[in-house]
């Protein structure tokens, strides 16, 4: 997933480096990562296994308090536990 996230950036920067892009298209290709990450994301969401879901809900808390760091953190010992 990893390598396959970052080609489709390397062939997104080689195919639009000589380009002028609009502020239109230019909002568009900055929100494309958050796009992947949803998309990795987001089957979780639907789960219907218990601890998925309490994990998921302890990192959204944690999002809403505390910095990125102890977000990660908790979000990672959650998932693990």
């Amino acid at each position: 997933m990893l390598a396959v996230t970052y080609f489709t950036r390397l062939i997104g920067f080689f195919a639009l480096r000589n380009r002028t892009l609009c502020r239109r298209a230019q909002i568009v290709m900055e929100a494309a990562p958050g796009c992947v990450l949803i998309y990795v994301i987001a089957p979780y969401f639907v789960s219907n296994k218990p601890h998925e879901l309490i994990a998921i809900a302890l990192t959204v808390l944690a999002a809403s308090r505390f910095s990125m760091l102890v977000t990660v953190l908790i979000g990672v010992g959650s998932s693990g536990l």
